[in-house]
């Protein structure tokens, strides 16, 4: 359960419970009307209304709803980073998809997820703050409550979230590093495939060379923006596509059998302490093995 606490100081004397909550509590306007329908406030330890008046040493607390998700749970196992009260990062093993959808309707880290929380006995909303590819590897981040997700969205706005790839790309990359700095749409509505194309959103991915390899090159990648395929469809276009990407060009299967692309690390500010926080995840054993390889 997750709270939040403010002690009235001298400043606040005299203002009015709902007035605080808009001063000192980062709250959505839905967030707000919610824990006012659900009288989630309290006031030296009692329910309180918002036009209540507070004074110097008041305390006033805020517990946010108690929520909770419904996939059916299936015993999938999860690589845990991180957990505390308001985030988890899972590094997602390749080949598993996120979240339901009409084609894969079970068998995601959402129904590994909802398992996990049957077996811990601590139950929460689950909220995907990033969404990685099936085939891509690595830093999955949730939210475990709409306030913490609000916070990390609100970061990733300002591009002030760092998300750093690994990826093996076709070719031997001459220059060290470099900038594609080029917009990302959809070509075709009943296509996947996303494509470079002037009135596509903007999209920027940097990249650094960490190795060169026989006719292909290991990178370190980071996103400025986090668009749909948008390194596979960055690196597709510059002529060094992921390896073992069927959709944009890199297939190999003698190498890898999925695109070789892993979510590394990943940096932002801590939704409730307010601290920089930075998470990494090892190299998956395919990966591993395809660059041991190509060496």
């Amino acid at each position: 359960m997750t709270e939040f606490k403010h002690i009235v100081t001298s400043e606040d004397d005299g203002m009015e419970v709902r007035e605080i909550m808009r001063k000192h509590f980062d709250f959505s306007a839905r967030l707000r009307n919610r824990i006012k329908r659900e009288r989630l406030t309290l006031l030296n330890g009692e329910e309180t209304e918002g036009w209540f008046k507070v004074y110097a040493g008041d305390e006033i607390k805020i517990v946010l709803p108690e929520e909770r998700s419904h996939f059916p749970p299936q015993p999938i196992p999860l690589d845990i980073v991180y957990e505390d009260n308001d985030i988890m990062l899972i590094n997602k093993q390749p080949g598993l998809i996120v979240h339901p959808t009409k084609g894969h309707p079970a068998g995601t880290v959402a129904n590994a997820l909802t398992y996990y929380m049957e077996q811990t006995g601590i139950q929460w909303k689950i909220r995907f703050v990033n969404r990685l590819d099936m085939d891509t590897s690595g830093l999955l981040l949730v939210a475990k409550n709409s306030y913490s997700q609000n916070d990390i969205t609100n970061q990733m706005r300002r591009n002030t979230i760092h998300k750093k790839y690994i990826s093996i790309v076709k070719g031997v990359i001459e220059q060290e590093s470099g900038t594609i700095d080029l917009p990302i749409g959809r070509p075709d509505p009943d296509d996947v495939r996303r494509g470079v194309m002037e009135e596509g959103a903007p999209s920027v991915t940097h990249y650094k060379v960490l190795e060169r390899l026989k006719g292909y090159t290991l990178v370190e990648l980071l996103l400025e923006t986090g668009r749909t395929h948008q390194i596979r469809v960055h690196m597709s276009y510059i002529g060094h596509p992921v390896l073992g990407d069927h959709l944009y060009g890199g297939e190999n299967v003698l190498l890898i059998e999925r695109q070789a692309l892993h979510a590394e690390k990943l940096s932002f500010i801590h939704p409730m302490t307010k601290k920089p926080v930075e998470f990494s995840a090892e190299l998956p054993e395919d990966m591993k093995k395809a660059i041991d390889k190509l060496r």
